[in-house]
């Protein structure tokens, strides 16, 4: 008869025949597969430092490419839009860019007659009614010739009003007087629609929209829609220049390289993130003031090349 002390005889023996099998396979395996685990890792190591080492050449060669374009820039830049006067519109996208863009522009002798930074409160659909309200009480009674759109899109009218203060005005029409565009954009920057990084110290003759990447939230449709609402109403009042980053997405640059009229009328740069780009921003706004010709540039989808060719 089967007693209990059999049953604890037979697990005893299993468990001791288990422990045995693990020892004696561990002892068998543990020479091969600790080498080939060993060879992983080693190659994965060597794997790791070449990689590392074409990113820091990369690195390098971007950086010795950045410093040849500043340098070549110092060459071809001066003179090339001396005595014009060009206002800096920054989207928070393009915030990053915009120091190195202005600098390319004074480079080139341009009168910077001031930034200004748009907010992601401007583009906000629920700021609608409020920009229409806004642009009706912000509008000069001492400039009756502003004309501004009657569509009910608030992004579009104030950016009409804000134009029309801020660059010339066409021939025989009354130019904004300081006095209105600094009322202007006192109401706006107080209702947190926009930020002067500093005074603006005269009207403008063209414009360069500093942007980036497009919106990416549940609002990003309407918001990107905007922008190229913005860009529409300042390429009507001068010269306009998109300096983006990228070329694809629905951001900026691609809205405008993608529709035959805008993209004859607003040259676009799609590396401005680069000081390349930002030497192309300043030729492709004396291209346009000097040749009153448009182009695509940079390195993105449907550019036409990486910068404009000017005359001698």
């Amino acid at each position: 008869m089967i007693n209990f002390r059999y049953h604890v005889v037979s697990l005893t023996a299993v468990f001791l025949a288990l422990a045995i099998g693990l020892v004696v396979g561990t002892a068998a395996l543990n020479g091969p597969v600790a080498d080939s685990l060993r060879e992983n890792v080693n190659g994965l190591r060597k794997d790791n430092s070449l990689m590392r080492q074409s990113v820091n050449s990369m690195q390098k060669q971007l950086e010795t490419e950045e410093d040849f374009a500043a340098e070549v820039a110092q060459l071809v830049l001066p003179g090339k839009l001396t005595g014009r006067r060009v206002l800096v519109l920054t989207l928070p996208s393009g915030r990053d860019q915009a120091e190195g863009v202005v600098k390319m522009l004074q480079t080139a002798g341009a009168d910077v007659t001031g930034r200004i930074d748009v907010q992601d409160k401007f583009v906000n659909p629920d700021s609608n009614n409020n920009l229409l309200e806004l642009a009706v009480t912000a509008r000069p009674n001492t400039s009756p010739a502003i004309n501004l759109p009657g569509n009910g899109h608030g992004v579009e009218t104030s950016s009409a009003l804000l134009a029309n203060v801020l660059v010339d005005r066409p021939a025989g029409t009354p130019a904004a007087s300081e006095t209105d565009r600094r009322t202007v954009l006192e109401q706006y920057a107080t209702a947190g629609y926009l930020t002067p990084a500093d005074k603006i110290s005269t009207a403008a003759e063209a414009v360069v929209m500093v942007t980036g990447q497009p919106y990416v939230d549940k609002d990003s449709a309407k918001k990107d829609e905007s922008v190229v609402k913005i860009a529409v109403e300042f390429d009507r009042a001068g010269a306009l220049v998109v300096a983006g980053m990228g070329s694809t997405g629905g951001n900026l640059v691609s809205v405008v390289r993608g529709d035959p009229v805008l993209s004859q009328t607003i040259s676009t740069v799609d590396n401005a993130n680069t000081v390349q780009g930002q030497l192309a921003t300043s030729l492709a706004l004396a291209q346009q003031l000097t040749e009153k010709k448009t182009g695509q540039y940079g390195v993105g989808d449907n550019a036409t090349s990486r910068v404009p060719t000017l005359p001698r």
